[in-house]
């Protein structure tokens, strides 16, 4: 039986773009790597340094512009990265790739998380500029990115499709899969919201391009048949605006952003779970976390045509045309006057999170790869 990793192995997590309390690095992969004895610090937006959970918290303050988060917050989660005397440096932001070359200077393991595939994201970025801007940021950081992975030591993906663009032989998935035990707690919590007919859910960033404007459009089909609840923040103020003034609204409830934990405990209380993103070329063959959540809370979803969503999902979700709120509205309703596929739909759901999709399954690849790291095992 292989011995436990010695508690004086230090991790350090780094990330300019996340709050501390992050699900993948916060409750997932920090939390893990603690359980296996590790003595996990976390560099990331927070009020104030402090230990949650035996994880140390060293805060960052929150940017007041996205130059000053891609610089100068950079900058000092660098130099407090040095600081801790890690021995391992796991960073989750794109913007993170020229410190963690610095840290490779500095002889230290390095670990870069890709949470997305970020020449397509930079491409859909509309503050950079024209397409060819968008084009041409792009490009220098694939460039960047490619020559950099060379010399960190191992890169972890959230996808398959995004592992394909680095070494096989440093590259391990790990999937953002649900965390059972997080959705088990969470379920137990108080719900501040009193359900009065069937509930559409939606938990997530409330912005255009995950369809909150079309899902809200569909509810003017639905009408009083279900309500809609949104929990998240919302993109803009103009963008919120935009949704309250859509005939749809008076079907919807807007009821703000929670932890994970607690948007466990609105969803369990839920009967239809959505993810209608919008056809970008980054999101088409992703894994929506938020559909995960759903199944492990046993609800039937409502998502996008995406071919591969289909092949994933097809046996506990239907699908729609993202930028159609008719179609969308079908198939709400269609769940809504069959509850006993509905219910089939979620139960299938919930079986499949509980023995394939969940995170501590997935675990053991982050907790292998470390000891791997450390101690060549």
């Amino acid at each position: 039986m292989p011995e436990k990793i010695n508690a004086r192995n230090v991790v350090c997590h780094i990330t300019t773009a996340h709050k501390a309390r992050d699900v993948r690095i916060f409750h997932k992969e920090a939390k893990s790597l603690a359980a296996a004895k590790f003595d996990v610090i976390i560099i990331a937006q927070n009020d104030r340094d402090e230990v949650i959970e035996g994880i140390k918290i060293v805060a960052l303050p929150k940017p007041q512009t996205r130059f000053q988060r891609m610089a100068g917050l950079s900058f000092r989660a660098l130099i407090l990265a040095l600081r801790q005397k890690a021995d391992v440096y796991h960073f989750h932001d794109p913007e993170l790739v020229p410190a963690g070359l610095l840290l490779k200077l500095f002889r230290r393991k390095v670990i870069y998380d890709v949470h997305e595939d970020y020449p397509l994201v930079i491409q859909n970025r509309d503050w950079l500029g024209s397409d060819a801007a968008r084009k041409i940021a792009a490009g220098l950081f694939n460039l960047l990115e490619q020559f950099s992975s060379r010399f960190f030591d191992c890169i972890i993906p959230a996808t398959l499709d995004i592992a394909r663009k680095f070494p096989k032989s440093k590259t391990i998935v790990l999937k953002n899969f649900p965390l059972l035990a997080l959705q088990e707690e969470g379920g137990s919590g108080v719900v501040e919201a009193e359900k009065e007919k069937p509930v559409i859910i939606y938990a997530g960033e409330l912005t255009r391009i995950r369809g909150i404007r079309e899902l809200t459009l569909a509810m003017e089909f639905i009408r009083d048949k279900a309500e809609l609840w949104l929990l998240g923040d919302w993109e803009t103020e103009s963008f919120e605006k935009e949704c309250r003034r859509l005939d749809g609204w008076k079907y919807s409830k807007y009821l703000g952003f929670f932890p994970l934990e607690k948007v466990y405990g609105y969803t369990k209380l839920s009967d239809i779970g959505i993810s209608i993103l919008h056809p970008r070329e980054n999101y088409i063959t992703s894994l929506p976390v938020k559909a995960f959540e759903y199944m492990a809370c046993s609800l039937p979803i409502v998502m996008s045509d995406f071919p591969y969503w289909q092949e994933i999902f097809g046996e506990c979700a239907l699908f729609a045309d993202p930028c159609n709120p008719e179609e969308i509205a079908e198939k709400i309703s269609f769940l809504l006057d069959n509850p006993e596929i509905a219910e089939k739909l979620g139960k299938k759901g919930k079986e499949l999170v509980e023995t394939k999709y969940n995170w501590e399954i997935e675990s053991r690849s982050l907790v292998n790869l470390y000891e791997k790291l450390l101690h060549g095992r």
